[in-house]
């Protein structure tokens, strides 16, 4: 059993969160926080792909020069080698669940 009490954190950019569900071989399943006004890089990875799953907050995601906003228990599938960037440009904490298959650490890379 897995919490996010009980798994690994971790810090990305400079005030978001990550906590390890999942961390095998074969499969990454990270919970994530992502604060009002904060973004991650615009990359792409060319093994992995990916399923973004909304908590709470709303998400903003540009994939492939499309941008899909995304709400509560809404989902969007990243193939390989698609360019996407996650962003919160909203009022409070986006909270989500991000599955990468193979993992997607050491797999990424800036545009």
């Amino acid at each position: 059993m897995v919490s996010q009490q009980s798994a690994e954190h971790y810090i990305w950019g400079e005030k978001c969160d990550g906590w390890h569900l999942v961390k095998s071989k074969n499969l990454s399943v990270i919970q994530e926080r992502v604060p009002a006004g904060c973004y991650e890089s615009r990359h792409f990875h060319q093994q992995a792909e990916q399923f973004f799953f909304i908590l709470s907050g709303i998400a903003t995601i540009e994939l492939e020069e499309k941008v899909f906003t995304l709400t509560s228990n809404q989902g969007l599938h990243i193939p390989a080698g698609a360019k996407h960037q996650v962003s919160n440009q909203h009022q409070g904490d986006l909270v989500f669940i991000v599955t990468s298959t193979p993992p997607s650490h050491g797999d990424r890379f800036e545009t």
